[in-house]
């Protein structure tokens, strides 16, 4: 074993795959990306307009889920996951993705896969409008396993200075309103595989294998989300993604407030009910491990729930009004 190659990494294959994704990385750039493809870097210059701007970011992965694709072979999808992951938590604190670079580590290079993968990426940042600068896709035999794959990214960020969405201007008795999704997301995927032993399985009611309906992609929330801060009708905002509702809906809220949440006002998509019996997880599991149906919180005062609905609906968005924030010291309480 005297060669690189030989040890598992196939540098002339990997100089081949980067010419193949030349084309999809670039198609998510504007006029204000500096710098060319393959480089050993690119910046991004500012968005006009901005005073005081301050940067922000954010990095997450796609987790386990990446095991459903590798089962089903098919990672059409995950891009958008990984994506929705990184820039909704920017959202979430009024901060607008403007670049974004992912990190690619395999057992053993498959170029036609990281392809797609990067290729999703690539589409959902330019859905947002924004530049997948670049990343890396690294070979790890010995380390990872052959034909496994992990993913994950890191997001660049833009607010105005005092534009913050902090919480602090919450108060008791503002609405709290869900934004629906429509699907598991990527979180939870540790406990489905567990629960899920047949991915083949045609999920009741429909003529669809399981598999592609836990792969259906992220809702990203980023451009309706966006749209509330900069008309300032949010008081908070949470990404509901590990830890569900329990675990997410009280993290932008002040002390001594607290957020009461009654889960009768939306029916959860028919997915989580069917995880939850045929793994036979309680009500209280499901809630602290799955967004069951809520992808994203918007708090906002009771007098502007009604334009925030019909902002959210031209986002093509459903929503729920699903509570209010009250005095407790319980920062999160289901009904």
């Amino acid at each position: 074993m005297d060669s690189y190659k030989s040890a598992g990494v196939d540098v002339e294959a990997a100089d081949k795959y980067v010419g193949t994704i030349a084309e999809a990385v670039t198609s998510s750039w504007g006029v204000n990306v500096v710098g060319g493809f393959g480089g050993f870097a690119a910046g991004i210059t500012l968005p006009p307009g901005f005073r005081n701007p301050v940067l922000m970011m954010s990095t997450d992965g796609v987790g386990t889920k990446l095991e459903i694709a590798r089962l089903m072979n098919d990672y059409s999808s995950v891009g958008a996951d990984l994506v929705a992951m990184c820039v909704d938590d920017l959202a979430a604190v009024g901060a607008r993705a403007i670049a974004f670079t992912d990190y690619i580590a395999v057992g053993r290079l498959d170029p036609s896969r990281e392809r797609t993968i990067v290729e999703s990426v690539a589409q959902a940042c330019a859905s947002i409008n924004c530049a997948l600068l670049g990343g890396e896709t690294a070979e790890h035999p010995g380390i990872v396993e052959t034909h496994h794959v992990d993913l994950a990214g890191a997001a660049l960020g833009i607010v105005e200075a005092g534009m913050e969405i902090t919480g602090d201007d919450i108060r008791p008795g503002d609405h709290i309103i869900g934004i629906a999704s429509p699907n598991v997301r990527s979180n939870g995927f540790s406990l489905i595989r567990k629960v899920v032993d047949d991915l083949g399985e045609t999920f009741p009611g429909t003529n669809r294998p399981i598999g592609n309906v836990l792969l259906e992609p992220s809702v990203i929330y980023t451009p309706a989300v966006l749209a509330l801060a900069e008309a300032e009708l949010a008081t908070g905002f949470a990404h509901v993604t590990g830890g569900g509702l329990p675990g997410n809906a009280g993290r932008p809220l002040p002390a001594g407030l607290g957020a009461l949440i009654d889960t009768t006002t939306w029916r959860p998509p028919e997915v989580f009910g069917w995880l939850a019996e045929r793994g036979g997880i309680s009500n209280e599991n499901m809630f602290r491990t799955f967004n069951m149906g809520v992808g994203f919180v918007v708090i906002t005062r009771p007098d502007r729930a009604t334009t925030v609905y019909d902002a959210l609906s031209e986002y093509g968005h459903s929503a729920y009004g699903i509570g209010t924030i009250a005095e407790t010291s319980e920062r999160v309480q289901l009904f």
